[in-house]
């Protein structure tokens, strides 16, 4: 893990373009889930540079902006009103 992390704020320093491993290590998500969004949309916008994908980490960071959650009721908070949360009152 460590190695990816090294490599990833290496490619941070010199570049803004990640490849794919990278880019899912940096946004936290696997490889193939990248891809998988890459080929059915949802993702984060991705470059083709020649026969090369990469990510640059700005529009990275937008996009996972973008899917930020708010923690409510339904998302973990605590209500004790919830409906399939165990018994009736």
């Amino acid at each position: 893990m460590d190695d990816e992390n090294e490599r990833a704020a290496r490619a941070k320093k010199g570049s803004p373009f990640l490849n794919t491993a990278q880019a899912a290590f940096y946004i936290g998500l696997s490889q193939r889930t990248l891809e998988k969004m890459r080929l059915k949309g949802g993702g984060p916008q991705f470059r083709k540079h020649g026969r090369y994908v990469r990510y640059h980490i700005d529009e990275l960071d937008d996009w996972s902006k973008g899917h930020a959650q708010e923690t409510g009721p339904e998302d973990g908070g605590h209500d004790s009103g919830s409906a399939g949360e165990g018994g009736r009152s």
